[in-house]
């Protein structure tokens, strides 16, 4: 049969959205309009693609497999019609990004603000989430990860140079119960550890000594997916807690953590701005990338971003 691309779209936004009201919203038409293109698109295939209740929308199995399909190729086609748009004005619609929480530079107030005040017509529409998934079959119009988690075939942007992960403890914390001189030691305190579910393994604190690197599974007294929250308990001098430099900054530079076991701590690739490679951006995302560049003041890669070797868990603790 000839495919509807009609429905097809539709559904893709569907598949994004997870809501027939928000799809009706970007669209300009009525919920039911979505809902009855949806059926036909259905009936035509002679499979349910969507599960509906009153409170949710989810896709089926056939579904998933439809959008992930489909979803590189939709995302061509509003990539054209917006470099087709951009010939007659300046770049517009909405830019959707999956930004992983603490990627605190590029969320920061100033930089964001910046973009939108430089790019009035172009909406900003951030998920910040740090779930591991597959940007374009999601519709996001790009990704900030750490670049070590970047797929190889990917386009790749500095956002703010090496990082490093610190481990840190509030003053009082320090005069309580004394600081680990190494890693090892870290048993013997009050750790406060994050888990990215409920179900998941607490996080391995990863360091390096002599140049090889090596994770500690502490045994958190304190087990949160919050980094505010693990922060807030750091400075209340519930334990030492591990993170990114940047997360702690604001509050060492207080003098309300301090940094610990520092020689133990190196840099590593950081966070990177990552969208599909195709030839032509579109140009929301086009001068998302070079306001990126010129608050670095440098130029972006030539190809894709090679994948880093840096382990994050399943390492020795010292002995």
């Amino acid at each position: 049969m000839e495919p509807d691309l009609n429905a097809l779209a539709v559904f893709a936004l569907v598949a994004e959205e997870r809501s027939f009201r928000a799809t009706a919203d970007r669209l300009g038409v009525t919920r039911s309009a979505v809902s009855q293109t949806i059926r036909r698109l259905e009936e035509g295939l002679g499979i349910a693609l969507v599960q509906r209740t009153t409170r949710s929308v989810s896709l089926t199995e056939a579904g998933e497999r439809l959008h992930a399909e489909i979803a590189p190729a939709v995302a061509d086609m509003r990539a054209a019609v917006e470099r087709t748009t951009f010939l007659t004005g300046r770049p517009r619609g909405r830019l959707r990004l999956a930004v992983s929480s603490i990627a605190e530079r590029f969320l920061s107030g100033p930089f964001l603000a910046s973009f939108c005040e430089d790019n009035p017509d172009v909406g900003l529409d951030v998920t910040v989430t740090d779930e591991e998934f597959d940007i374009v079959a999601e519709g996001y119009d790009a990704g900030v990860r750490l670049g070590e988690v970047i797929e190889q075939d990917m386009i790749a942007v500095s956002v703010a140079g090496d990082e490093r992960q610190l481990a840190v403890c509030a003053p009082s914390y320090c005069h309580r119960r004394g600081v680990p001189s190494h890693p090892a030691e870290l048993a013997s305190h009050a750790c406060i550890g994050w888990r990215p579910a409920p179900k998941a393994a607490p996080y391995r604190w990863e360091f390096a000594e002599g140049g090889k690197e090596f994770s500690v599974a502490v045994a958190p007294k304190f087990t949160t997916n919050d980094m505010a929250l693990m922060i807030k308990l750091a400075r209340a001098g519930a334990g030492i807690t591990f993170g990114m430099e940047e997360s702690f900054r604001p509050f060492i530079e207080r003098g309300e953590l301090v940094p610990i076991l520092e020689d133990y701590c190196p840099f590593f690739a950081g966070f990177y701005l990552y969208y599909p490679s195709r030839r032509n951006l579109a140009p929301k995302l086009r001068v998302l990338v070079e306001h990126l560049q010129r608050q670095k003041g440098t130029k972006p890669p030539a190809r894709p971003a090679k994948p880093r070797n840096r382990r994050r868990t399943g390492d020795q603790t010292p002995a």
